[in-house]
């Protein structure tokens, strides 16, 4: 409930909002840190650089048998070492970003990208471009 609380009292100043479950290694960045959102279950790695507006996010909730939400299962993004996410970008449900990898501008990725992977929206088309 504390660290709850810290975090609310953080988002109101900074607009930020980091869950308090969320894991964050040493060395971590966020530049011009409004809108940026970090979910329960992110696992970020050391020396990750992000930057406005960013979202590791859950793409959905898992359902029991009933039809109520299951909250306890990982949902977030995973971010390994060296990574850098640049503005807008927004990164949904339990995916991997490779070490040494660099997310572009209001990318939006739904699956996992290996090591040094530059993602980038491709010019005049509405899809993501690749470079592995």
């Amino acid at each position: 409930m504390v660290a709850r609380i810290i975090a609310e009292i953080a988002h109101s100043a900074t607009g930020i909002d980091i869950h308090p479950g969320a894991q964050i290694a040493s060395s971590f960045f966020i530049d011009h840190g409004t809108g940026v959102v970090i979910g329960e279950t992110a696992v970020i790695g050391q020396r990750v650089r992000l930057y406005q507006a960013v979202t590791l996010g859950a793409k959905r909730f898992d359902k029991d048998e009933k039809g109520a939400l299951v909250k306890d299962s990982v949902r977030h993004p995973i971010v390994e070492n060296d990574v850098v996410i640049y503005a807008g970008a927004t990164i949904l449900g339990r995916i991997t970003i490779g070490h040494a990898s660099t997310i572009g501008g209001n990318v939006w990725l739904t699956h996992s990208v290996p090591p040094y992977s530059h993602i980038t929206q491709a010019a005049g088309s509405s899809g993501a471009k690749h470079s592995f």
